[in-house]
């Protein structure tokens, strides 16, 4: 809620965006809403100087390891199971889909290697930079260089979670989400 000294100073400026939360710090943006039939979540990571739209949330992310993290099979997996819908589609909730992820601690070595992971996802996205997200993330026509980033990316996210390697399906995230989940609840 903006303060009255707030309104009168936007008042007089109609014409300029106005924003409930300035990020100070670069950030990933998260859509509200992503097709049923991405592979993918479609996030961004972006330097404060960038605008998110009300249609986004946005998460301080200096370092990368949370557009990492919504980068990955395993987040997009638990965004399926437990989130919610609009229609048919993903509709990402902060309350529901991010902060109920039980992501485990990781230590310093594998949270540079998943950093470093997605910043090859960046990297090989980068290779087309007039494509959309929508268009990088069309199943049909991804770019192998992407899908390559994103399974190195997803063998260690999987790793973080407990597999031993890359996971093979939903089912095995699935149970990997779920263990991790009852061995929260345990520790409360």
């Amino acid at each position: 809620m903006l303060s009255s000294q707030e309104v009168n100073r936007t008042v007089s400026r109609p014409h300029l965006f106005r924003q409930r939360a300035k990020q100070e710090v670069p950030y990933v943006c998260v859509p509200r809403h992503v097709s049923e039939s991405r592979v993918y979540f479609t996030v961004s990571h972006f330097g404060p100087e960038v605008i998110a739209g009300d249609a986004n949330f946005t998460i301080a992310d200096p370092a990368g390891f949370n557009f990492a993290i919504m980068s990955s099979s395993m987040f997009i997996t638990w965004q399926r199971t437990i989130g919610g819908r609009i229609k048919s589609d993903l509709r990402f909730g902060s309350t529901l889909s991010w902060y109920t992820l039980p992501l485990p601690a990781v230590g310093d070595g594998l949270q540079e290697e998943i950093i470093s992971a997605s910043k090859a996802v960046l990297k090989a996205r980068e290779r087309h930079p007039y494509r959309s997200l929508a268009d990088h993330y069309n199943a049909l026509v991804m770019d192998p260089a992407l899908i390559k980033a994103h399974d190195k990316l997803d063998a260690a996210v999987d790793r973080a979670f407990g597999a031993e390697g890359m996971c093979q399906s939903e089912k095995e995230r699935q149970e990997l989400l779920f263990a991790r989940y009852a061995e929260m609840l345990k520790a409360d």
